[in-house]
């Protein structure tokens, strides 16, 4: 009977799934206990479906030998991932934890930037030379299977130098006659990255291209490793996080919601609402510029919220569907005047709408001459008019900036929400102020 007998797993244990589900309820101690009590083969598995932060605090709960034992279960890319991870002076020690051959193999993989193909690449794929035969290479590959490689669904042809010549899958391989050399059944027009593109056009490429791994490659044409579907999956996971966090108005978090410390949190979140703040605070200055505007019609006054939120809001709108159109590939920077065309006419559209509800709220709210007085007619207009420019104004703006900060080679992501919405108030108070000096001049101002 081994360890990995369910007869010897201690009477109350979790399996892999059932500590999966309980993952997040659980404390650290506790964690780690129901990691312990795992057979070896369903802990190694186990390891590998934690996100980073959670992976990286259970090797470091563990003691040394527990711990090089399972850094030493990891794949290359996985271990160079866990070793990033580790402040600058406790690498070295991480590193100690794999045996040689691993431990060269994640030192050329810390030489790239963890957020590129190099840095998600694994160096441990299937490789054959172009004169075997079929026979040859089903033979090997059958060899290769029992060995730890990433993927055995393609396999790359390359020379005697490491180049790549082409890309044979399993499946072609199998249906080939025997006495066929590989470099008759392979496939030239493959697929590649550089070592050096960023992660998120890695997920670009798997998405445009619908393959389960795609090779690394270097200016010289000799491969470095592959990148698999499974490693873009967390990319996209990430990314995507990191975009909505922004869109919040807030710096992109490092760790889960909960494992953030809240001096980190406080910190992750001051800058941006201090940033905000302060454009607020040019709200205050423009009503201040018209003060005697609203002191002879105070009625101007009661539409300012409705005024200024409505720009925001559509502001916000455009900017969301432009930052995760940029982000998924659908627009690049080319494209700008397409999108100012098209939100000039959603905008319009859009404004016409709220502008005649506006109106309809001014002329047919049941008190509203008392309110209003006998020029209720020219404030309803002036309320519509504002809304239909401030409407396609906050459109046009959320639209824009996310281009403009692309070419400043910025995020696109930081023109958040509420950044556009407060940029779209401001100007919102000028030209709803501005519209009213035109339609109640010499009625009401």
């Amino acid at each position: 009977m081994t360890m990995d007998s369910p007869e010897v797993r201690e009477a109350g244990a979790l399996d892999a799934d059932e500590l999966r589900d309980a993952w997040a309820a659980l404390d650290a101690d506790e964690r780690l206990e129901g990691f312990r009590l795992l057979p070896t083969s369903e802990g190694e598995q186990f390891l590998r479906t934690l996100d980073l932060h959670d992976e990286v605090a259970l090797l470091t709960a563990l003691s040394p030998p527990e711990r090089q034992l399972w850094m030493r279960q990891l794949p290359p890319d996985d271990a160079a991932d866990v070793v990033q991870q580790a402040p600058e002076d406790e690498r070295d020690a991480w590193l100690r934890l794999l045996d040689e051959p691993t431990r060269r193999e994640v030192s050329a993989l810390l030489a790239y930037a963890e957020d590129d193909a190099g840095g998600l690449m694994s160096p441990r794929y299937v490789r054959l030379r172009p004169d075997m035969s079929v026979d040859e290479a089903i033979a090997y590959l059958r060899r290769a299977a029992r060995e730890r490689v990433e993927t055995i669904y393609y396999i790359y042809v390359l020379d005697a130098e490491q180049r790549l010549l082409g890309v044979v899958s399993f499946r072609e391989l199998f249906a080939a006659p025997p006495d066929k050399r590989v470099r008759d059944v392979m496939r030239t027009d493959v697929t590649t990255m550089p070592p050096d593109l960023d992660q998120e056009a890695v997920a670009n490429l798997f998405a445009e291209s619908n393959l389960m791994a795609i090779p690394v490659v270097d200016g010289l044409g000799r491969i470095q490793g592959i990148v698999t579907v499974d490693d873009v999956v967390d990319v996209v996971r990430e990314e995507a996080t990191e975009d909505i966090q922004k869109i919040g108005g807030t710096e992109a978090l490092d760790a889960p919601y909960l494992d953030v410390s809240l001096r980190e949190m406080v910190r992750k979140r001051a800058g941006w609402l201090a940033v905000l703040f302060v454009g607020e605070l040019l709200t205050a200055s423009a009503m201040n510029r018209f003060e005697d505007e609203i002191a002879r019609a105070v009625v101007l006054a009661i539409f300012i919220p409705l005024i200024i939120s409505s720009g925001g809001n559509s502001g916000s709108q455009a900017s969301t569907l432009v930052i995760r159109a940029m982000a998924v590939g659908e627009i690049a920077l080319r494209d700008w005047w397409r999108v100012f065309r098209r939100e000039l006419a959603v905008g319009l559209a859009l404004g016409s709408i709220l502008g005649v509800i506006g109106l309809l709220r001014v002329v047919l709210w049941p008190f509203g001459r008392e309110a209003y007085g006998d020029h209720i007619l020219l404030v309803g207009v002036t309320v519509a008019c504002s809304v239909l420019g401030i409407v396609l104004w906050g459109a046009l703006c959320g639209a824009m900036l996310p281009f403009l900060l692309r070419r400043l080679r910025l995020d696109p992501a930081s023109a958040s929400a509420p950044f556009v919405a407060t940029l779209v108030d401001v100007t919102g108070i000028v030209l709803y102020f501005s519209v009213a000096s035109f339609f109640l001049a010499g009625a009401l101002l």
